[in-house]
């Protein structure tokens, strides 16, 4: 429509400047090339077509007949011996790409007509031009059925070209927006970096293990900007020098003095065309997870077996008792009775382990639906700490400090006893003798949570003991089978709560606190943890 404008334009020039030359019978070609520039600019300004399709549209043959219409008139006039046959080839194209190829051979016919009967008019007066005329008429009708078979095959193919393009264009950005997504979700730090090191994506996994003491920048950003990121620089420099995948267990030093040590694997993605270089990825992994998932495999067959073991054991175990039990009161030798003591207590002894194993597979047999046990955390605290300082005799070392008037939380009774004795054992184990040397305390922590301390004055741990405190089979002590605080966090997780371990003071002494932060009564419980450290009071 702006070529048509154009045209109209050109055309007045034209005729002004042969009025101009001083041939003044061309004042009705002048007026037809006014009201053609007018009703060009009125389609270009306030038309609104719709898009080419193969189905008729009115507006184009209107905008095309106005287009013959305003060239016939021209070249019937003829002022200044200019000859106005080009110009019907732009109605010609107009309906070979905007229409299908019947409106482009009728507008090509229409033309070469008016073209004939303009010929059969101009050699009425001599009747030599005759032929002449007519042989020029039929060549331009027949070039312009040319250009209009030509010109609508190419708009089909341009528009089986653009419809592909489209096509393959959409696919292609859903096809990255899944990739983007499966990456974002990856565990495994996924990098891609070019020749030259320059980072140009970086999944959220990765940016956690690559962060030293800042935040990380987002990308793209260059191994070089970090001394730390100096090795992952040198395995992606090696994989493109000898163009085959590697793999190394390295070690990024932070400006902290941290090291964080991580599996990295590389692939190289070639370009097919010497005019685009390669990208390497690098996936990346911490070491210490992958150590920890593969003991907590073992530790999972580890308890398979010593679970079929201890039942196994368990019923032997039970006739040495009872046979025990039997020798001992026929029995009065006092060494003789202390020799069956001590069969007793072993046995005890191994009776307990056993029925700790087997609490293993209960815990996490027994998980109650989570909508349908709620308690109230003080008093149930209260009367399990009771009955256990009655037993364990010792009242004068543990101080009861409930918070949580009236709070409900998530779990279930029994399996809260098991947890808060576990606890208390575990504490009475490691506490001095003095007073208040035990702690159990409720209080209301944030977003409405219940949290349950069991505090002694005990020795801190080591760092080592801490950072396989939840594991099963693991103990400080050669006596003890290392199960409580395993089981203790199997009911926890069971119950949508949380269970951790810090150093705290209280009154002025430092001592070790295990902590239990519980679902709120009124929220569902869910089976996923929240995160430990927004946890942490």
């Amino acid at each position: 429509m702006t070529a048509r404008v154009a045209i109209a334009g050109v055309l007045i020039v034209l005729q002004a400047f042969i009025h101009a030359l001083g041939n003044l019978g061309n004042r009705w070609s002048i007026a037809v090339c006014i009201a053609y520039l007018c009703a060009t600019l009125a389609v270009r300004l306030w038309a609104s077509p719709r898009p080419p399709r193969s189905s008729f549209d009115a507006q184009w043959l209107s905008t095309i007949g106005v287009d013959v219409l305003a060239f016939s008139l021209l070249n019937f006039l003829q002022s200044g011996g200019i000859n106005y046959t080009p110009l019907f080839a732009l109605p010609v194209l107009l309906s070979s790409f905007l229409g299908p190829i019947l409106l482009a051979f009728g507008t090509a016919a229409s033309v070469t007509l008016l073209l004939l009967l303009e010929a059969w008019w101009s050699s009425l007066p001599s009747l030599i031009e005759f032929s002449g005329r007519f042989l020029q008429s039929g060549l331009s009708g027949t070039g312009f059925f040319l250009v209009a078979l030509l010109a609508n095959q190419l708009a089909l193919r341009l528009a089986r070209e653009e419809y592909l393009a489209k096509t393959s264009e959409s696919a292609a950005r859903m096809q990255g927006q899944v990739n983007e997504l499966v990456i974002e979700a990856l565990a495994e730090g996924v990098l891609v970096v070019d020749v030259h090191g320059v980072v140009r994506s970086a999944n959220p996994a990765s940016r956690r293990l690559l962060v030293t003491h800042d935040a990380l920048p987002a990308a793209p950003f260059t191994f070089a900007s970090e001394a730390a990121w100096q090795p992952l620089l040198e395995l992606m420099q090696h994989t493109f020098a000898t163009r085959s995948p590697q793999q190394a267990d390295l070690s990024l030093q932070s400006t902290a003095g941290n090291a964080r040590r991580l599996q990295v694997r590389t692939r190289l993605a070639a370009s097919t065309s010497d005019t685009q270089e390669g990208l390497c990825v690098m996936f990346l992994e911490d070491l210490r997870e992958m150590e920890a998932r593969v003991r907590t495999e073992k530790m999972a067959a580890m308890g398979r077996m010593s679970a079929a073991v201890a039942h196994e054991i368990r019923n032997p175990l039970a006739a040495i008792s009872q046979a025990n039990a039997l020798l001992e009161e026929d029995l009065h030798d006092p060494a003789q009775l202390q020799l069956t003591t001590m069969v007793r207590q072993n046995a005890q002894r191994l009776d307990k382990i056993v029925e700790e194993v087997l609490n293993i597979s209960r815990a996490q047999g027994q998980i109650p639906m989570p909508r349908t046990t709620t308690l109230l955390l003080d008093e149930t605290v209260l009367r399990i700490a009771a009955d256990w300082a009655r037993q364990a005799a010792a009242a004068q070392r543990l101080q009861l400090s409930p918070g949580c008037a009236h709070a409900a939380v998530w779990f279930e009774p029994e399996h809260l006893r098991r947890l808060l004795i576990n606890l208390l054992d575990n504490a009475l184990r490691y506490a001095s003798t003095s007073a208040h040397a035990i702690e159990v305390a409720t209080q209301m922590a944030g977003a409405g949570q219940a949290r349950l301390s069991v505090w002694s004055d005990g020795k801190p741990l080591e760092k080592s003991v801490q950072t396989h405190l939840f594991e099963p089979f693991f103990s400080s002590e050669s006596r003890s089978s290392g199960l409580g605080l395993y089981i203790c966090r199997e009911l926890c997780e069971g119950h949508g709560a949380l269970i951790g371990y810090q150093r705290v003071l209280r009154a002025g002494l430092e001592g070790n606190e295990f902590f239990v932060l519980f679902r709120p009564g009124s929220q569902p419980v869910s089976l996923d943890p929240p995160a430990f450290d927004t946890l942490l009071v």
